[in-house]
């Protein structure tokens, strides 16, 4: 996810027009569609949520570009050169590149190829942290470079249709054991052209196969696991698929459910549920990327056994104004929301409150996911306070299983997209109904 929300930021135009072939574009994200700090939906401040005064946009990233006007690169090894500099500082003092001393340079771990220092004494000193999850942001250090060809077109790659009946697929082993033997799927995309032009210019060794292969599942699973979880939230709200189509809202969308996104994103959905009734998805966001998904939604129900996507930028609240009380969009039979971070700060929550104040009234089904136990903890604070009706809250059995490195401070412990839910519907009607808050909060 971090190489997506670092190109974005840093770059406006990835490549110039004399790059050779077969050099495929980034897809290029305008000033206008840029996270902002003082947005109140801004990635940037979901990600400050994670840990106090951690931003997972890097503050280096952020410092450098501002607004950016746009930046070019000649071949894939400079692209590759400038991403790693958003990672370049020393993870024991801070000291950025351009702060040094003449004679010093950061030099990275080498066990982990993801953290930096820029003295002998800092490395030390910080080994006692660094060593708890040095394994685990060398696997960081993989994906972020290997999640590369999900631009490419060579992730997500296909899946098997369902064996199973839905009810009894409850966690990723038994999404697994529907799909045969990976191998081949993996392998082909570890001998694909992109990852061997992807090492070529990556200015670090390529890993073992077995390690490249773990790394495409891992990027494999954060994919499926926005679908997966859709899928779980339409059971337990006991939603029929078969019976009526359904309309569903992602709210808050932004870069990294829109981004490269494609009209068959969620096609998922109809091996979970074969022979449904029609089922569309809508990503509702200001932060929504222009893409093919960019389209009205239905204003009557689609077409049977198919997924329908669409898109609309701006906030959801104004889109229920605009759009869904003037009957051009169908009203959301479910929304779900990925890591909306509405605790994180004041901003956030003031920006999300006619949100949440109408998925309440309106009594609408909704499920929230969150990153780790704390965050969870203090968005069920909040909704509590606005006297939401939570059904049910935690672990995420289809979280994603690729680790997310808090960027400007990596001695942090990796977190999951989508580890968590929350499952609320309309007005709290009794005290009794907050025993699952309660027995949260003891998290």
């Amino acid at each position: 996810m971090y190489i997506y929300i670092c190109i974005c930021i840093c770059i406006s135009q990835a490549f110039t027009q004399d790059l050779p072939p077969p050099l495929h574009p980034i897809p290029a994200t305008s000033q206008s569609f840029t996270p902002r700090t003082d947005s109140v939906f801004s990635d940037s401040s979901g990600f400050f949520s994670m840990d106090t005064n951690v931003p997972g946009l890097s503050k280096l990233c952020l410092s450098k570009s501002g607004k950016p006007k746009g930046i070019s690169f000649r071949n894939y090894k400079e692209m590759f050169q400038k991403m790693e500099e958003t990672f370049k500082f020393c993870t024991g003092c801070n000291a950025l590149p351009e702060n040094l001393i003449e004679g010093q340079s950061l030099k990275r771990c080498i066990k982990c190829l993801n953290v930096y220092y820029c003295t002998k004494e800092c490395q030390k000193n910080n080994w006692p942290l660094h060593k708890k999850v040095c394994k685990t942001l060398r696997l960081v250090a993989i994906d972020r470079l290997v999640e590369w060809l999900m631009f490419l077109g060579d992730l997500p790659f296909p899946t098997n249709k369902w064996t199973k009946p839905t009810s009894q697929v409850k966690c990723w082993d038994d999404w697994l054991s529907m799909q045969d033997d990976l191998s081949a799927r993996l392998d082909a995309i570890l001998a694909s052209p992109n990852m061997e032009t992807l090492w070529k210019n990556a200015s670090r060794p390529r890993p073992e196969d077995p390690d490249l292969r773990q790394s495409v599942w891992r990027i494999q699973s954060e994919f499926l696991s926005r679908v997966l979880t859709v899928g779980m939230a339409i059971q337990q709200f006991s939603l029929d698929p078969y019976a009526k189509p359904l309309t569903i809202h992602i709210i808050g969308a932004s870069h990294n459910e829109t981004m490269g996104a494609k009209l068959t994103d969620y096609d998922e959905l109809s091996r979970m549920f074969p022979e449904h009734q029609g089922i569309e998805v809508v990503m509702v966001g200001p932060e929504v990327v222009d893409g093919p998904i960019m389209r009205p939604p239905l204003r009557a129900f689609g077409p049977r056994k198919r997924v329908f996507m669409s898109a609309h930028k701006g906030l959801y609240h104004e889109f229920w104004e605009d759009v869904v009380e003037k009957e051009e969009a169908a009203r959301p039979d479910l929304v779900l929301g990925f890591h909306p971070g509405f605790h994180a700060n004041q901003g956030l929550i003031e920006g999300w409150l006619p949100t949440l104040l109408l998925l309440r009234d309106y009594n609408v089904p909704t499920l929230f996911t969150v990153f780790n136990e704390n965050e969870l903890k203090y968005s069920l604070e909040i909704l509590l306070e606005l006297e939401m009706n939570i059904q049910d809250s935690g672990a995420n059995p289809f979280s994603s299983q690729k680790p997310e490195q808090v960027q400007s401070s990596p001695n942090t412990k990796p977190v999951y997209c989508s580890a968590h839910y929350i499952r609320f519907q309309g007005l709290l009607q009794s005290p009794s109904n907050s025993s699952v808050l309660g027995k949260s909060l003891e998290l």
